[in-house]
């Protein structure tokens, strides 16, 4: 894909949005309050991904609302996910790489989830030399992990790990972008929470929880 424009204020490159898109395809997500699909902007990059980068890059993108839905869990309840745009959700894949190579680096050896370039066999394996070593295994679930996590600390444990205002600026904004919910009414951000299935909160969970958990 070529997007005749200069590069703007903030180092966000043309390629990087369209690769972003290609990784969000893949995912095969539904579409978000605004209705627009995968395949919809597939077959208009240049309509939907060019305002992306544009915005991206000039420090002028806002993200729209999330939008709620909920799926079926195993026990016969219900979790609430957070949804957004595809095209949001690709401008969350551009800055979740650049975060990612401030981030990875610093996480425990044995922390596994959501973090590129480790799978569930690493994970599997690392289990086998604990074992070897210690006698005990903790199995603990975070009640509401997502729903609750507090944005100000949040921040702070973004900021620790990098200055970059760019990156400090759209993480920001995602985490106060409203939610449609499910009876059609916008709840505005109450300083908690990030959305589950934001393609960025996977990996803002496992900022806070290296502070939280394991350090």
């Amino acid at each position: 894909m070529i997007f005749n424009e200069k590069q703007k204020t903030q180092p966000i490159e043309r390629g990087e949005v369209w690769e972003a898109f290609k990784e969000v395809r893949a995912g095969g997500e539904s579409p978000g309050v605004d209705g627009i699909t995968i395949e919809t902007v597939a077959s208009k990059p240049r309509k939907y991904l060019y305002p992306v980068w544009n915005r991206l890059a000039s420090g002028s993108y806002y993200p729209q609302a999330v939008r709620q839905a909920e799926i079926p869990k195993e026990d016969g309840s219900k979790r609430l996910l957070g949804i957004p745009t595809v095209t949001d959700r690709v401008a969350q894949m551009v800055i979740k790489w650049k975060l990612e190579k401030y981030t990875n680096k610093h996480f425990s050896a044995n922390s596994f989830g959501y973090i590129e370039g480790k799978s569930q066999h690493d994970a599997i394996e690392q289990c086998r030399i604990n074992c070897l070593k210690l006698r005990w295994v903790i199995d603990l679930d975070i009640k509401g992990f997502f729903d609750n996590i507090d944005h100000e600390l949040l921040m702070l444990a973004v900021k620790w790990f990098t200055k970059e205002k760019y990156i400090l600026m759209y993480v920001e904004r995602w985490l106060k972008a409203p939610v449609l919910l499910l009876n059609k009414t916008l709840k505005e951000s109450d300083g908690k929470g990030t959305p589950q299935g934001g393609v960025i909160s996977p990996l803002l969970a496992n900022i806070f929880l290296h502070f939280a958990f394991d350090m």
